[in-house]
Order: C-alpha cells, then sequence, then structure tokens
C-alpha cells in the first residue's frame, strides 16, 4: 500500500550517503513503545534534489512493471548496503535530529524486509552536516 505522509521529527542513527551523485539520509523510527525503528525513513539531502528523484532510480533500477512495494524494498537495499557495507557512505551518526517533510511517500512491505515493515521517502534534513557532506557527488552512472 502507497500514502502520502505528513511529515516527522525524529532523533535517531543516520546513515549518510550518495547514490548515483545524490547524497541520501537514512534513518530509522519506531510506531509503539517497543521502539525496534520497524520504519526506514529515507530521503535526498543534496540541495534541490527532490524526494522523487528516489523513487526515478528505483523505476529506473527495477524490472518493467515493478510494483511499489519491491521499489521500496530496491530503495531499503540501497540504505541498507551503505549501512553495513559502507560503501558510498559519507556518515555514519548515531544519535542526530533530523526531519522528514510533509508531501512523502509510505511504504508497506506486509512483511518485514532487511528488518524493517515501511519505508517513508521525502525530502529530508539532518541537522550537523556540512555543505560539503550534502553536496552532490560526481558519479559515472546515472539512473
Amino acid at each position: 500500500m502507497t500514502t502520502i505522509i505528513e511529515g516527522l521529527t525524529g532523533r535517531s542513527r543516520v546513515t549518510v550517503f550518495v547514490l548515483f551523485g545524490t547524497v541520501f539520509g537514512y534513518a530509522t523510527h519506531h510506531l509503539d513503545q517497543r521502539k525496534i525503528g520497524e520504519v526506514a525513513i529515507i530521503g535526498p539531502l543534496s540541495p534541490g534534489a527532490d524526494w522523487l528523484r528516489l523513487w526515478q532510480m528505483a523505476a529506473n533500477m527495477c524490472k518493467e512493471g515493478a510494483t511499489r512495494e519491491t521499489m521500496g524494498q530496491w530503495i531499503l537495499a540501497q540504505a541498507t548496503r551503505a549501512f553495513v557495507v559502507g560503501s558510498d557512505r559519507i556518515a555514519k551518526l548515531e544519535d542526530q535530529d533530523w526531519k522528514l517533510e510533509p508531501g512523502g511517500r509510505k511504504v508497506s512491505f506486509g512483511t518485514t524486509y532487511a528488518h524493517r515493515d515501511e519505508v517513508w521517502t521525502g525530502n529530508m534534513t539532518v541537522e550537523g552536516l556540512t555543505p560539503e557532506q550534502v553536496a552532490e557527488q560526481p558519479s559515472i552512472y546515472r539512473a
């Protein structure tokens, strides 16, 4: 299921990574008192980049006719790769304030995928990052 999100602020660990030249943030959020971080929060941090760019990347990288759920899983896989492997990671912040702007997209997987039940995407800001950390990066690949 796909819905539009209202926006959200939080404080958690944040991974900052580059994907096809655009810098993104990946944080986690919890929906209840268990605080297990079952929601992935992912959004662009590069100035001028819009959250739809992430979905365009997913559409280009997934097979034709892929569902929103499949594209959401691809998005989460890229963020998880940066968190776990460290490839293309710019920063790994253990306890940082972040904000997801209203108007993004939320996808529920129906089951747990990469330790998350949902992915919420939208324009994102992360406190304490420098302009150099969020600037678009050169990339030989385009999606």
